[in-house]
């Protein structure tokens, strides 16, 4: 018996790759639903049915000491909730999601809104601005660390310590080693970090409320700050800067959405959907298992190709194309099953509130070319220049 399992010479990591996926997807699903990439010693998962079924299937999928693309950084996340399997992550996960729930974060909405109307409305007054500094970043970072109650030298350092946190679940290459001494000063941070160090009020005091008593393991309320910002920050900037790209480039598509507020939440599925704001994520499969007709061995590393699987012709018509109304609410960039994103709540909230200052105040945005740089983990946009407001 042969082995027909597809085989592409594609190396996910390539500088070109992580500017531009999306050709190297089209070409990969055309394969196969899972392909064998040599140049990445892993399989790729690259169509949605395929990547759906894995994310859903914990116990042949499994995170721990697998999310990472280098056997250090899941060294150094074991015991976190990304990179454990129920029972553990449930225990973990349960005090994150308790302050992330659509409950917990009710209060915020207004808070968030009123926010980004302001800071929209500050840059349309100015006529010109970087979108990603002005907008992407100011605004997540400010949400967040109001959240979790950073202050001083945490407040300070969140951007880069968010964008190594992610740079360093790559492999081992320049970028990674380059970002290790920099996630390596936040990870010292969180086990360190006590209550008082965090602001009165804060999630982050709540999380060191739960440890005293007894919700969660002891000495994990770090590990949990640690993820608020190592997996959350870096993302929302991204889909933030990513929604200014696109409404820039589809001024009909905004043009939708101011003509009917309604369709704010589709249109940010649509953008998480389009420009998936992760590039690939890890899991270790715990014993053979076939997918899409190729079984993938016991301990064999798995890539899940989120924008390939957002791209699928078999799942979504015209998937090249943006467009809001499509509301594509089962997108996977959230990811799917027990690892579901658990911010994504919150991610929601800025990134509705930024579409809803968009389509009220501006008809259209004049931009400059957009500048991306490689990354490991997170497709983002670097810069992006606003030449002109036309002011709704």
């Amino acid at each position: 018996m042969t082995d027909s399992t597809p085989v592409s010479d594609i190396d996910l990591f390539d500088d070109a790759v992580l500017v531009d996926p999306y050709p190297s997807y089209t070409a990969l699903r055309a394969l196969g639903g899972v392909v064998r990439l040599p140049a990445n010693d892993v399989y790729a998962l690259t169509r949605y049915d395929v990547i759906r079924r894995a994310l859903g299937d914990w116990e042949s999928f499994s995170s721990a000491g697998a999310i990472g693309f280098n056997p250090m950084v899941n060294e150094a996340l074991t015991g976190t909730s990304l990179s454990s399997d129920p029972p553990v992550h449930t225990r973990l996960r349960a005090t994150l999601t308790a302050n992330l729930s659509p409950r917990a974060l009710r209060g915020l909405k207004d808070a968030i809104d009123v926010k980004a109307d302001a800071l929209v409305g500050k840059l349309v007054a100015e006529g010109s601005f970087e979108a990603i500094d002005a907008l992407g970043r100011a605004l997540p970072l400010e949400v967040v660390a109001d959240l979790i109650g950073f202050t001083g030298h945490a407040r300070d350092n969140m951007l880069r310590w968010g964008q190594a946190a992610m740079q360093v679940i790559g492999p081992m290459n320049r970028r990674t080693a380059e970002s290790f001494p920099i996630a390596g000063e936040l990870y010292a941070w969180c086990s360190e970090v006590t209550a008082d160090d965090l602001a009165p009020g804060s999630v982050g005091r709540g999380i060191f409320e739960a440890e005293a008593r007894g919700d969660i393991p002891p000495n994990t309320a770090g590990h949990i700050i640690h993820q608020y910002l190592g997996a959350g920050v870096d993302t929302t900037i991204a889909s933030i800067g990513n929604l200014v790209a696109l409404f820039a480039a589809h001024p009909g598509q905004l043009a939708l959405v101011r003509e009917d507020p309604a369709l704010v939440p589709a249109a940010f599925n649509e953008v998480l959907r389009y420009w998936a704001p992760l590039h690939a994520w890890g899991r270790r499969a715990t014993r053979d298992v076939e997918l899409d007709g190729v079984v993938i061995p016991e301990g064999a590393r798995v890539a899940i190709l989120f924008g390939a699987g957002n791209r699928d012709e078999r799942h979504y018509d015209d998937p090249d194309a943006f467009l809001v109304e499509r509301n594509p609410v089962d997108h996977l960039s959230f990811g799917y099953g027990p690892h579901g994103c658990a911010g994504q709540g919150l991610a929601r909230l800025e990134g509705h509130a930024v579409i809803k200052a968009l389509a009220r105040r501006v008809e259209r945005l004049v931009v400059g070319a957009e500048v991306r740089v490689p990354s490991n983990t997170t497709r983002s946009i670097e810069e992006l220049p606003v030449l002109e407001v036309i002011p709704a």
